[in-house]
């Protein structure tokens, strides 16, 4: 396994929380970690990072969810396999600001086995404080069709021995 991923068997939460609304569960899932630093150019006048940006941060989550497993975009697409983003959902809880080292850690819930994946994103700061939470949906097409496919089998393998 690559570096930041591993096997999360544990209680997430024992219930929901009344205040975010969001309920939790125990589960077996795929879990891993990215890190990037806030660059100046993704603050705004006010030396937060635009909101716009934290797609790209869950991006760079995804890729390397992706790279940890032993798969790349790239070797997907040239496989004739694309994903595409079809559903992107952001709660923003507290600000980055220039220079914070941000931790992206994403989930993978549900063992696909359809023509969707779906991501489950937080964004951290240096001192562990959540600063955004989303969700993120891709489907997979086949590249020079753009139809809707199965989960390529061996996606499916190596994701599968996390539930």
């Amino acid at each position: 396994m690559g570096d930041g991923c591993y096997l999360l068997a544990a209680l997430l939460f024992s219930n929901s929380d009344a205040k975010s609304g969001i309920l939790y569960h125990t589960s077996f899932m795929y879990q891993s970690t990215a890190q990037t630093r806030v660059r100046y150019a993704e603050t705004d006048q006010m030396n937060v990072v635009y909101y716009g940006n934290y797609a790209q941060y869950f991006e760079i989550g995804r890729v390397e969810s992706m790279r940890a497993l032993g798969f790349t975009y790239k070797r997907m697409e040239d496989e004739g396999v694309i994903m595409p983003v079809v559903e992107l959902h952001t709660r923003f809880l507290r600000p980055a600001t220039y220079d914070d080292l941000l931790t992206i850690q994403t989930q993978i819930r549900v063992l696909p086995t359809s023509y969707h994946i779906e991501f489950f994103q937080d964004v951290f700061n240096q001192d562990h404080k959540l600063l955004a939470a989303g969700r993120v949906v891709l489907y997979f097409l086949k590249k020079n069709t753009w139809k809707r496919i199965n989960i390529p089998d061996d996606l499916k393998e190596a994701l599968a021995k996390y539930f």
